[in-house]
């Protein structure tokens, strides 16, 4: 039997393009589109299922990605004939437009892409109509969702899966000076947590939901509660840390978001106009972000 190579990689995605990132019949996915590459270079056999290429973190319909990760084994003999910049480089040039083949590289035969240190999301709370900023006591309302807790009334709960989750820090998200959502690292998440935690802080800011409220769907998780779900389309997973893995950062922060419009009233075509041109910046924020942590090292030809 020929020897195989496991192979580590990290991609970035633009959402509204896929129909989420785990492989579904007759939609376009991005485990799904990696797949297809993959197998149009016969760099994996067409006759596989295609459960070798494994992804880290799932994310839904509209779920924009900074970096996500995962993993496939191919055979040694391949990976030895390349380089990292051949195949991160075969590999892009075939995927489809919203989707950035970024690093690959090689791992021990166990290493598992879910097993991550810890894994960032960010939300642009002001992409939701009637947001404002409520000033100091915003990181009151996040500080509720730092620690170790039940999570099932922010989720939709798994049949099987561990509703415990662990949340390292909650803070907000600056652009320039001015607060556009909040960022939030954790372990790992449920299911649409990051999206329920959203649409908790929106209502939050508008006076539909309290402190108390929050804090009773925390410690009082066998009574159910439903706070709703923000729209996909402003969230990012920002990036998935593995403590055996180095990579680059950009170190990037002169992006611009430009502000809602204000007035005592507000004409539906000017925020819908605005929305658009807001989703278009997180879109070039990603593209020049992925252009940072893409970097490749130099590697000679060997007839240099």
């Amino acid at each position: 039997m020929e020897e195989r190579v496991r192979l580590a990689f990290t991609i970035g995605y633009i959402g509204k393009h896929f129909h989420g990132s785990q492989i579904q019949p007759d939609v376009k996915t991005v485990q799904g589109e990696l797949i297809r590459v993959l197998r149009q270079l016969r760099w994996l056999n067409s006759q596989d299922e295609g459960h070798n290429l494994v992804l880290s973190s799932r994310t839904d319909a509209g779920v924009n990605v900074r970096r996500n990760g995962g993993v496939v084994t191919i055979a040694k003999s391949l990976w030895d004939s390349l380089n990292r910049r051949k195949m991160v480089r075969a590999i892009d040039d075939r995927l489809p437009e919203g989707i950035v083949f970024l690093d690959v590289k090689e791992v021990h035969d166990e290493w598992n892409p879910r097993l991550a240190e810890s894994r960032i999301y960010r939300y642009r709370l002001e992409g939701i109509r009637g947001w404002n900023y409520p000033g100091d006591i915003f990181q009151d309302w996040l500080n509720l969702f730092v620690g170790t807790y039940d999570a099932r009334n922010f989720a939709r709960l798994e049949e099987g899966k561990n509703p415990i989750r662990k949340i390292f820090h909650c803070n907000p998200w600056l652009v320039g000076n001015r607060v556009v959502g909040f960022e939030i690292v954790g372990e790992a998440f449920l299911w649409n947590q990051v999206r329920r935690i959203a649409m908790a802080l929106y209502s939050l800011s508008t006076g539909e939901l309290t402190e108390d409220a929050v804090r009773a769907a925390i410690s009082q998780p066998e009574s159910p509660v439903d706070f709703g779900v923000a729209p996909p389309e402003w969230l990012i997973l920002w990036d998935v840390i593995w403590p055996d893995l180095s990579y680059q950062d950009s170190r990037t922060s002169n992006y611009i978001f430009t502000e809602p419009p204000k007035a005592e009233y507000l004409e539906r075509t000017m925020m819908a106009r605005w929305e658009a041109g807001a989703k278009l910046e997180m879109q070039s924020m990603l593209y020049h972000e992925w252009s940072a942590i893409g970097r490749l090292p130099y590697m000679p030809h060997k007839s240099d």
